[in-house]
């Protein structure tokens, strides 16, 4: 097979990283890939086999008015369908909102070109631009597919745009998880004999984590030998830290930053907790399921549904019910057996969401796609048997 990979960057991210692990997984499998992006080879965060093609576009950067703009993403279209007719793949799968129209565009009348587009995200959740918008809902009926993470974001696409067809495919997670610097050792944060609930994400308000350590600050005194400890960085920094301080929780609540061995905190805590608004997939909660930690979640739009198994692995609570999340954490915390239990069944996650089952169900979607030719095109909001999606 040969496959070029879409998107606008390498850089740190949920959707650079689906693409490291696809086009890895498929180069130690002998298919001819290429990873392309607009941003220049600089900003690479994630490694690539030395079997991966890596081309730059070089078309990166925002546009200071609405003619530059247009000017600059026909030089990008132009550009991809260049690139597109020198390596002459059989299949295009771009990631992400900006990168899927542009292959729209760029692979229109392409023969013999299967052009994949995917949504990394639940599409309310990271409104875009009007001309993108616009140019979203009328282009991907040109892509034969677009795939979305989870049900709720594959309803949307169906019903808000043209595309034709929509599948669901979850992103895979890595096990146990690759190490890389920086490098944060769990019992230079918190004694070893502590128990630790842990958090990881960006520290941005969408993550809730200012909720979080409210609730911990109530059940902080039920539970005095555990600590919470939040991985991650962000502008929320500032806030979280000014909060711990004014709870009396100095002590208790741990920032200590980015952290790039969480494996090696996965093996060292007891309970994983994920206190979100709102998130697309949250691969940190599936990343945690992996590693055999209990968690407790948030049932928030989208995502955490499509991992946790309610009482099988973990706890679902509804969003915005902190009393709840409450509940939830203090069951757990306080019950040794229980997070045993969640912990015995959460390790079926390595195999829900390995990348030979989730690569498999992309190859079973290229090999539907090249069987099927030029499908006929169907309504919006109708799926591939023709039966109208709930």
């Amino acid at each position: 097979m040969n496959i070029l990979l879409f998107t606008h960057s390498m850089a740190g991210g949920g959707a650079e990283r689906t693409v490291a692990t696809l086009a890895n997984h498929w180069a130690d499998a002998g298919w001819e890939v290429t990873v392309a992006t607009l941003a220049p080879q600089s900003e690479d965060f994630y490694d690539l086999r030395p079997g991966v093609r890596r081309s730059v576009l070089g078309l990166a950067g925002d546009s200071g008015s609405p003619l530059v703009a247009a000017l600059q993403n026909l030089r990008r279209i132009q550009a991809l369908r260049r690139l597109l007719a020198h390596l002459r793949p059989q299949v295009a799968l771009a990631m992400m909102s900006t990168p899927s129209v542009l292959l729209a565009l760029a692979g229109h009348g392409m023969p013999g070109l299967v052009r994949v587009g995917s949504e990394r995200c639940y599409p309310p959740h990271a409104p875009l631009a009007w001309p993108w918008s616009s140019a979203r809902r009328h282009t991907y009926g040109r892509l034969d597919a677009v795939v979305a993470l989870t049900g709720e974001c594959r309803r949307w696409i169906a019903t808000q745009t043209s595309a034709r067809s929509v599948p669901v495919i979850p992103n895979a997670v890595a096990w146990p998880l690759p190490s890389a610097a920086p490098w944060i050792v769990p019992n230079a944060v918190v004694a070893p004999a502590r128990r630790v609930l842990l958090a990881v994400g960006r520290l941005d308000p969408v993550k809730n984590f200012g909720g979080l350590l409210a609730v911990f600050a109530r059940l902080s005194g039920r539970h005095p030998d555990w600590d919470l400890v939040i991985l991650g960085d962000g502008p929320e920094r500032p806030a979280l830290q000014a909060a711990r301080t004014a709870w009396g929780l100095a002590g208790r609540v741990h920032l200590p930053g980015i952290a790039g061995n969480v494996g090696q905190w996965h093996e060292r805590c007891d309970l994983f907790v994920l206190a979100s608004h709102s998130e697309g997939f949250p691969n940190a909660l599936a990343e945690a399921l992996c590693h055999g930690m209990p968690v407790v979640s948030v049932d928030c739009d989208t995502g955490p549904r499509d991992i946790v198994r309610h009482g099988v692995d973990g706890l679902l609570v509804a969003p915005g019910n902190p009393d709840a999340l409450e509940q939830a954490l203090d069951a757990l915390m306080g019950n040794c057996v229980l997070r045993q239990h969640f912990a015995a069944q959460a390790a079926d996650a390595r195999e829900r969401f390995s990348i030979e089952r989730v690569a498999g169900m992309w190859e079973a979607l290229f090999s539907r796609l090249e069987e099927a030719g030029a499908a006929p095109r169907r309504p919006a909001g109708v799926n591939d048997r023709g039966e109208f999606l709930s």
